[in-house]
């Protein structure tokens, strides 16, 4: 976080060196003193300081100034920095100008020149003056601001994006009243002296923009990585979800050169959840951003490299070594791959539903939007299982009321039993059971949804936000040449790649395959994108930790 800002505007050079000679020489310390020589060149200056966000906590400003005078400028500033102290420097013959000027443009004090000695022709007052406005001063965000539209699917992706990777961020909804957004995007566009800028926009602490970035462009600027620093690896873990954060952390801590990529964010769907309380050591349960800082942290600590967002789109075996194509298209090596990718939510399929994702359909709880629902709103979730419970739980907390629809007769064959106990003792939760959406409608943004009861009957609701929990798909297309998977994509280890006692074909190994080895030797697989695998976080971490102790072994034999 900067020092707030104290700002002196003289046109007279002389006088400008001296008062800003004194005001550093007593504020130094606790402000970041500038000046500026013309009325003009300090309306710039604050631009620029809004533009960054930061305090402007004292404004300085001779009166008599060619183009624009003191008070004038003074009268300009106050729109930019409404609560900066705003004070006058006059000669002798100007003191009337300057009691007006207090009536007038609520100038907050005036100072005569010559103010020599400073100690006691300046510093008291303007003591008495940063003192008063440090006691209401409350540090603005010092982070990326994102500004959009709330229904837009742009912004809500860049939201999301930020959100998931754990990157603190101050969301500037255009749409919302008595937002700072407008006068933002305003300067925003100043700034880069063109048209207005296509949205949404990120503008980032040191006052710089982006118009409507990839995800690749905004990690970049933040500090993630996306290119490995090493060409060979001995296990690269693709997937950084529970089972790829377990792997990465016993891989690296036991002393593999050890890589993790994951091509949207860490934490995978559980980083999503709201609240997981079925997770050993942790009785009152903790989020899944938790879950996901705490992973990713301890993986760092051992000096796991990560790369995010980054995808791998093919792979290829060559002797010893597993050679990972990357969606930038580089290369690196590994001697032991670990594919853990998870699943993606499946996508409800009904007319209209791809146009509004993203502007009212959601799939997975989107941290982004849980804290837009207004106290107002009604929510509707479709789903059975523990991520729509959890969800449904999580959202009460925001709208007036949350709609669990399920397809089945009721929660208790697909969701733990502690999840229904929250949501019967909610509230503003409802569960309808038998029904289905069978119909979205809306322009520019979801505003009705359709649902199909047992009997047959459809009704039409006024809806805005509708979040989707209706079963997952791995996400194995980029293996598809390279190792076996079951029907429905789901990738085959150990026992079940035997058939009738023998080995897959192309093993090359005198031995059967490890528990979570795939069809290739060396190719590990752990977590949701298992077939048959347990879909809970803790059989994923398990899986993750178990795949290291088989990756050691392979290393011992090949």
């Amino acid at each position: 976080m900067a020092k707030p800002t104290i700002l002196t505007v003289d046109d007279d050079p002389e006088v400008s060196r001296a008062i800003e000679r004194d005001l550093r020489r007593q504020y130094g310390a606790d402000y970041r003193v500038m000046r500026a020589e013309s009325g003009q060149a300090a309306l710039d200056a604050l631009n620029t300081l809004k533009l960054r966000g930061d305090a402007v906590a004292l404004l300085l400003a001779d009166q008599r100034m060619p183009a624009m005078t003191g008070v004038e400028f003074l009268d300009v500033a106050r729109r930019i920095f409404p609560d900066a102290k705003r004070v006058l420097l006059t000669a002798y013959a100007d003191t009337d100008a300057a009691i007006r000027a207090i009536n007038t443009v609520r100038i907050d004090y005036y100072l005569t020149k010559p103010w020599d000695p400073p100690e006691q022709n300046l510093y008291p007052y303007l003591g008495d003056l940063l003192e008063e406005w440090r006691a209401g001063y409350r540090p603005a965000f010092d982070g990326p601001r994102v500004i959009g539209h709330r229904w837009a699917p742009r912004s809500h992706a860049l939201r999301d994006f930020f959100g998931r990777n754990l990157i603190p961020y101050q969301w500037l909804d255009l749409d919302l009243p008595g937002s700072d957004a407008t006068e933002l995007l305003e300067r925003a566009t100043a700034s880069i002296a063109g048209e207005r800028p296509k949205l949404p926009v990120v503008v980032f602490p040191d006052g710089s923009v982006l118009a409507d970035p990839e995800p690749s462009a905004v990690a970049e600027r933040v500090g993630l990585k996306t290119r490995a620093e090493k060409p060979f690896y001995d296990l690269a873990v693709v997937g950084a979800g529970p089972a790829g954060l377990a792997a990465a952390v016993y891989g690296a801590s036991e002393g593999l050169k050890t890589i993790m990529i994951e091509r949207e964010a860490p934490g995978g769907q559980a980083g999503t959840s709201s609240r997981i309380e079925n997770y050993l050591g942790f009785p009152a349960g903790l989020t899944g951003t938790d879950l996901t800082r705490r992973g990713v942290a301890q993986a760092r600590k051992f000096g796991a490299e990560m790369l995010n967002p980054q995808e791998v789109t093919r792979v290829r075996v060559d002797g010893a070594y597993r050679i990972l194509t990357l969606a930038d298209g580089s290369e690196l090596s590994t001697k032991a791959l670990l594919v853990a990718t998870g699943v993606s939510y499946r996508l409800l399929e009904v007319d209209g539903a791809d146009a509004l994702t993203g502007a009212g359909i959601y799939y997975g709880a989107s941290t982004a939007e849980a804290s837009s629902c207004g106290a107002d709103e009604a929510v509707y979730i479709i789903g059975g299982g523990n991520s729509a419970g959890q969800a449904a739980v999580h959202f009460a907390e925001y709208a007036r009321e949350v709609i669990l629809l399920v397809r089945g007769p009721g929660l208790a064959e697909t969701m733990s039993q502690y999840l229904i106990d929250q949501i019967s003792h909610t509230p503003n939760i409802r569960v309808e059971s038998r029904t289905r959406v069978v119909g979205v409608g809306g322009s520019d943004r979801l505003e009705t949804i359709t649902v199909e009861c047992a009997d047959g009957k459809r009704d039409s609701r006024a809806a805005s936000s509708l979040f989707v929990f209706i079963g997952a798909v791995p996400r194995t297309d980029w293996l598809a040449d390279t190792v076996l998977r079951d029907s429905r994509g789901f990738i085959l280890t150990g026992a079940d790649l035997l058939r009738d006692g023998k080995r897959p074909a192309g093993w090359t190994l005198d031995r059967d395959p490890y528990l979570l080895e795939a069809s290739v030797p060396g190719i590990f697989c752990a977590g949701d994108v298992r077939h048959a695998s347990i879909k809970r976080v803790a059989s994923a971490v398990g899986e993750g930790s178990i795949a290291v102790q088989f990756t050691h072994q392979y290393l011992a034999e090949a």
